[in-house]
């Protein structure tokens, strides 16, 4: 077998078995294949790989000063490739379990204040079709605390305007309902009601969001639009950006950690944890400014 033949396999596997999202099937089937190229310079047989070869493999990658990250994020892809492996009857037992992960430093998240996001999303032009969808998209990730992909994905039969529900698909094929308030239904309804049918037409389009031709938007298309309102607003910021945001003022106004990471669709509590930080880190600047420490 060759290996592009194995690695169309694997992410078939990823996809229709593991239920894995597109987007990480198609990194983990890129991180395979760096491993399974490696495999062949060393000319290493798939069939003979044990713990050892896989611990000189990540130390090549060390040498080429990748990131933590991608450490963790190859050595996630090889433990799934592994698994494959043993289902497969490639491995007896998948090597990749016995290797620890690495620790990885998360750095603190850019959140922007409520100022900014006013300011941001008011830098809109309301008074076109597609703005008038950019102000209902935007305000919706923010409020929502929405991933650009699940935006992106959202159905038209998944919003629920009465009941202020969404249904969102998240990673790993994970559903979650989120409220959102009186200022993103209000956009979402004009949306709905008033731009969504001119731009689709005669179109069947289950998703919410559309382009100018009526087909549903893309994550490059949301990204771009949000580049333009960065210059128009002068604010310095990224989509993510507004997710980040969304759960730091929840934190800061009181929300529960555990209701948090719900809303957000985290599987890991200490993922949501890193925004307890970024309110820690808003405090000290706080005192800071209104008790600023004694130089000598």
């Amino acid at each position: 077998m060759t290996i592009d033949s194995l690695l169309d396999l694997f992410y078939t596997d990823l996809i229709l078995v593991k239920r894995t999202s597109e987007q990480t099937a198609a990194t983990y089937k890129l991180s395979a294949k760096d491993f399974l190229l490696w495999l062949q310079s060393e000319h290493i047989k798939l069939n003979s790989v044990t713990p050892k070869e896989l611990t000189f493999y990540f130390a090549s990658r060390k040498v080429t000063d990748v990131t933590e990250l991608t450490l963790a994020k190859d050595m996630s892809a090889l433990r799934a490739l592994g698994d494959y492996l043993v289902r497969k009857n490639y491995w007896k037992e998948n090597h990749m379990l016995l290797l620890d992960r690495p620790k990885i430093h998360r750095e603190i998240p850019k959140v922007l204040d409520i100022n900014q996001i006013e300011k941001l999303l008011g830098a809109i032009d309301t008074t076109t079709l597609l703005g008038q969808r950019d102000d209902a998209l935007f305000e919706l990730i923010y409020s929502c605390g929405l991933r650009i992909s699940e935006a992106c994905d959202l159905t038209t039969a998944h919003v629920h305007l009465n009941e202020h529900l969404i249904l969102v698909h998240g990673k790993g094929d994970k559903e979650r309902l989120i409220p959102f308030g009186g200022k993103a239904e209000e956009k979402l309804t004009n949306y709905i009601k008033n731009v969504r049918p001119l731009l689709v037409k005669e179109k069947v389009v289950p998703q919410l969001f559309v382009n100018y031709k009526g087909d549903p938007i893309s994550r490059k298309g949301v990204w771009k639009r949000f580049q333009e309102l960065e210059v128009i607003s002068g604010v310095d910021s990224k989509v993510h950006t507004l997710r980040h945001s969304f759960a730091t003022h929840l934190l800061a106004g009181g929300a529960d950690l555990r209701s948090v990471q719900e809303l957000l669709g985290h599987s890991d509590l200490s993922t949501t944890q890193i925004y307890t930080h970024v309110t820690d880190c808003q405090l000290e600047n706080i005192h800071e400014k209104y008790f600023p420490k004694f130089e000598n």
